[in-house]
């Protein structure tokens, strides 16, 4: 309970303590005469220090950034689709059998060279293959195919190869 108070309040009790020890100082020093003389200084000077100092802890308590983290569990269903390929498709969009093996790496990730080096084909004939399956599935992007094929049934999920 006191460490938790402390540890809320350790900014004011510094700050009272270092007011204290000033006090302390003065009344020990006893400059009596010599803040009778400079009164009007002194106060402002004071002044000026406390307000400094507060300025300074302020800014330094306000440009702290307040960086919460927040962790957000969700369940994700994955459809996975029809498991068997669907051939009419295939046939219907014109796809062939080497656009469909270079169709099923691209799903797993590959990219265009390591496709290459998998069929024994150059990276130019990957190339050529994936612009047809753009075009043959009118899509621009990789992941777009992917998606495409996926809900058209032209990838089968559970037997992609590798």
């Amino acid at each position: 309970m006191i460490r938790q108070f402390f540890s809320t309040n350790k900014h004011a009790l510094l700050y009272g303590l270092s007011l204290a020890c000033l006090i302390a100082l003065l009344k020990g020093l006893e400059i009596r005469y010599f803040i009778f003389d400079h009164s009007i200084e002194i106060y402002i000077g004071a002044i000026a220090i406390i307000f400094t100092a507060l300025g300074i802890w302020l800014a330094m308590k306000l440009s702290r950034p307040k960086i919460e983290r927040i962790v957000v569990e969700k369940e994700v269903f994955i459809n996975s689709g029809p498991s068997v390929v669907n051939e009419k498709e295939i046939t219907k969009i014109g796809l062939s059998n080497r656009e469909i093996e270079v169709l099923r790496f691209m799903a797993k990730g590959l990219s265009n060279q390591e496709i290459a080096s998998q069929l024994y084909v150059s990276l130019n004939t990957v190339k050529t293959h994936a612009s047809n399956i753009f075009m043959k599935l009118d899509v621009n992007k990789r992941v777009q195919a992917i998606e495409k094929a996926r809900e058209l049934g032209l990838l089968n999920i559970e037997k992609l190869p590798g």
